[in-house]
């Protein structure tokens, strides 16, 4: 069967722009093409008021208030912002900070920041699913603990965190809660009524536009951050700087569809990740799932494969878009970070796949994909008895 295109199972990376999102994004790309700070002319206003209608559209999905969503470039700022902004502000309260081994690195550099600082960093280790225990976060919590920051789901292994459970801690002993929710927000429920005091958010992620995020910050009780952009004041002087608006309305209109969409269509991602880890273990053995089995994102499944090497099974599989972790990391040769938070050893953890199905996957695209890596494991694990003989 000849493909042009490899088929594209990569969606924790990003997903395609939905043509729905694109239709709402084109009138601001054209004609309606105001900056939304402009209060003085039509032009502005105009812009303005599709400003207006996202932050309703996101803020309504979480539960929250418009006026608490600060629009920024991406999840990767809006952690920057969430993590280095709310524990400067809160020096004078304390020090410590609480996150994981497995959170993203746009979490993990920005603690690093901190620890450089002068604030001491507590990282806890997953458990064997790469859940945090709300039972690791009390232990970790100190008088001097002002932020915990800790991922909603993980974006290789598709585990989802008690937030609820740490929410309900962290609010009971006084400690701001941030959540990474790039990964969780439109694919499985979320809402930041449970504790969460900053969430971050991303448009590619849901299938907006790439170059958008937001930040929420709770409003009551109010959550002190300092910004780390400056000049202008937008954004209530948390971000400054021309606000993307058909970027913003792609958002607010990728918010819509996937809250409208959501359950139907996680139930249609669980049937085809489990029919694609089905046929895979059916005809391999030596295969392990990394992540929860039942607490996990519908469209992520990471599987790792004895016996083979990691770079020449990526290589073998030029027919899938796949990859080996996180798109943010996979420039380097190590093993994944989160893989190895784990304990799985490196030779497996580089032997990994991790397949991220979305809202265009379908039947027929899961089960060429389950042949082509049948076929690649096997041709790789009798290469290497031959080599070996």
């Amino acid at each position: 069967m000849t493909r042009r295109r490899p088929v594209y199972l990569d969606h924790q990376a990003t997903t395609p722009l939905d043509p729905r999102v694109l239709e709402a994004m084109l009138p601001w790309l054209t004609g309606d093409f105001g900056n939304a700070a402009s209060r003085q002319h039509a032009f502005g206003w105009v812009a303005e008021s599709a400003v207006s209608a996202a932050r309703e559209e996101i803020a309504a999905v979480l539960g929250a208030q418009p006026a608490e969503i600060v629009f920024t470039s991406g999840a990767t700022e809006s952690n920057n912002l969430a993590i280095l902004g709310a524990a400067r502000a809160a020096r004078g309260r304390g020090d410590h900070v609480v996150t994981s081994a497995v959170e993203h690195r746009s979490v993990l550099d920005p603690c690093r920041q901190l620890a450089a600082e002068g604030f001491e960093v507590t990282v806890l280790a997953p458990d064997e699913t790469g859940r945090i225990a709300v039972e690791a976060v009390d232990a970790a919590l100190k008088e001097r603990t002002i932020l915990v920051t800790l991922m909603a789901a993980q974006n290789e292994i598709g585990t989802l965190n008690p937030l609820a459970e740490i929410g309900a801690l962290c609010a009971s002993r006084g400690v701001l809660f941030h959540t990474d929710a790039a990964q969780a927000l439109g694919k499985v429920p979320f809402d930041v009524r449970s504790g969460v005091a900053l969430a971050s958010l991303s448009a590619h992620k849901l299938y907006g536009p790439k170059g958008i995020g937001a930040l929420w910050v709770r409003a009551r009780p109010r959550v002190a951050v300092a910004p780390l952009v400056f000049g202008g004041g937008h954004e209530r002087g948390l971000r400054s700087g021309t606000l993307n608006v058909p970027g913003i309305a792609g958002f607010g209109a990728a918010v819509r569809l996937a809250l409208r969409e959501r359950d139907v269509e996680a139930v249609r991602l669980a049937a085809l990740r489990d029919r694609l880890d089905g046929a895979i273990r059916a005809a391999l053995d030596g295969v392990t799932l990394n992540g929860h089995r039942v607490e996990r994102l519908p469209g992520n499944l990471s599987l790792s494969f004895a016996g083979v090497d990691g770079e020449s099974l990526i290589s073998a599989l030029r027919s899938l878009a796949v990859s080996s972790g996180s798109a943010c990391t996979t420039a380097s040769a190590e093993p994944s970070h989160v893989l190895r938070a784990l304990g799985i050893p490196d030779a497996l953890a580089k032997a990994t796949i991790r397949f991220g199905l979305g809202r265009f996957t379908t039947v027929a695209e899961i089960d060429f994909a389950a042949s082509e890596i049948v076929a690649a494991v096997r041709r790789l694990r009798s290469e290497k008895a031959s080599l070996s003989a």
